[in-house]
């Protein structure tokens, strides 16, 4: 990397690529890439058929911001079907999940805050009640 506290722009062959069970990400903003301290920035894919089930963030808020397809996300038991151009706020501590039983990837946004959040810094609670049977009849993810 380059002098990192001077650093303001990432091109795209410096994004960060890394993935996960759940998406393909590309970091945009990190600690490891610019000198910030309140402001993470990842670009997910999410295909066909695969979640990021319920969990919280016990000391980031979060905002989803979809760029195309659409995403089942829910906001502590409020579901809504989002497509591009739509987003969702999500508090500290919120529990939420994203999830695409849809044809095709959605590719969204995720911005949270702060970067350099105490741990842990995702707490799963998909097995636990209600989160375990709250999408009861839905599609299942992978």
């Amino acid at each position: 990397m380059t002098d990192l506290p001077q650093r303001r722009f990432v091109t795209a062959a410096e994004a960060v690529a890394e993935s996960t069970t759940y998406t393909l990400n590309t970091w945009l903003s990190r600690p490891d890439l610019l000198p910030c301290e309140e402001l993470l920035l990842v670009r997910a894919t999410m295909d066909p058929g695969k979640c990021h089930p319920f969990h919280h963030h016990p000391t980031r808020e979060e905002i989803i911001y979809i760029l195309s397809g659409q995403a089942e996300q829910w906001c502590g038991n409020q579901r809504r079907i989002l497509h591009a151009g739509e987003m969702v706020l999500i508090p500290k501590g919120e529990i939420h999940g994203t999830y695409n039983p849809f044809q095709e990837p959605v590719i969204f946004l995720a911005i949270l805050s702060p970067a350099n959040a105490a741990e842990p810094s995702t707490v799963d609670v998909s097995e636990t009640e209600p989160w375990a049977s709250l999408r009861q009849g839905l599609p299942t993810c992978r």
